[in-house]
């Protein structure tokens, strides 16, 4: 199903589960659905100011973010309140599911960071991915996650995601 402008604005709930659990739920409005690849955009979901150290999401950022039905991985643009691109976060998941208005993605633990001027990529939360047991209790998930990582890795290393999210 794709979205036009005779749809628009179209709102979507993004539900982010972990371990079972909703771990975040907040209102997008729906960019595009093409059958394969969901783009949602979205302000800042959080409260105040999440700094990681090597990037600062707070109040006024915005997500343009990609979640696709046959990849283990969502890709998020993040730009700041002025339109200033800060980079991509990226979150290792289950392929998406779409039912109505819902947009349910299973967060696998595994992140990556790409900076706006590549020079910052990295892999994230590797420890909470070992912790989660998810290598013992479904282990075709767990290569799938880490074969889905590397993959963005390398994108990452290559590129700026242009081709993948054009």
């Amino acid at each position: 199903m794709s979205v036009n402008s005779a749809d628009r604005p179209c709102e979507v709930d993004v539900v982010l589960v972990k371990a079972g659990r909703t771990k975040i739920r907040y209102a997008g409005e729906l960019l595009a659905d093409d059958g394969t690849r969901v783009a949602v955009r979205a302000p800042w979901a959080g409260s105040g100011v999440r700094d990681f150290g090597f990037v600062r999401f707070e109040p006024g950022d915005v997500f343009t973010e990609y979640y696709w039905r046959d990849r283990w991985y969502a890709v998020k643009e993040v730009r700041s309140a002025t339109g200033t691109l800060k980079g991509w976060y990226c979150d290792i998941t289950r392929p998406a599911v779409r039912s109505g208005r819902e947009l349910l993605v299973e967060d696998l633990d595994l992140d990556l960071w790409r900076s706006a001027d590549g020079t910052d990529v990295r892999r994230l939360d590797e420890d909470e991915f070992a912790e989660s047991g998810l290598t013992e209790t479904d282990p075709e998930a767990a290569a799938a996650a880490l074969a889905a990582l590397d993959e963005l890795e390398t994108l990452a290393h290559d590129g700026d995601f242009t081709t993948l999210l054009a």
